[in-house]
């Protein structure tokens, strides 16, 4: 059973950082590209930013310069730095993962979900 849990979230003025972890475990096998993805009300889930397992980084343009990603391979995690925020920056932001685990095939996986807030 492979579990990808995050943590970080809460309610941070404009301006202001947070950082959010998440922390992939089970009987995984290899992990390929890791991504943080966010979601308002009404709207769909949108890319914010991804990481390959070498280290290569891509951004959603809302947050260039502003967050950063990385990632412990040794750890399975992955950061997501995020500074100089906004309140449209609010959000559930997901951890999304292209793993193999033993005796399954490479698929992705999705955290439960972190709330950002950040009031003006």
């Amino acid at each position: 059973q492979v579990q990808l849990v995050e943590s970080g979230g809460g309610l941070v003025q404009a301006g202001g950082s947070l950082r959010l972890s998440c922390a992939a475990s089970g009987r995984i096998i290899r992990i390929n590209d890791m991504a943080w993805y966010r979601q308002v009300p009404g709207k769909q889930r949108e890319l914010v930013a991804s990481i390959t397992s070498g280290g290569n980084t891509n951004y959603g343009d809302s947050v260039k310069g502003r967050f950063t990603i990385s990632r412990d391979n040794a750890k399975n995690t992955v950061y997501l730095q995020m500074n100089m925020l906004k309140p449209e920056d609010t959000g559930v932001y997901y951890c999304n993962a292209d793993l193999k685990a033993i005796f399954v095939a490479f698929k992705g996986y999705w955290g439960q979900g972190t709330q950002v807030t950040v009031s003006s």
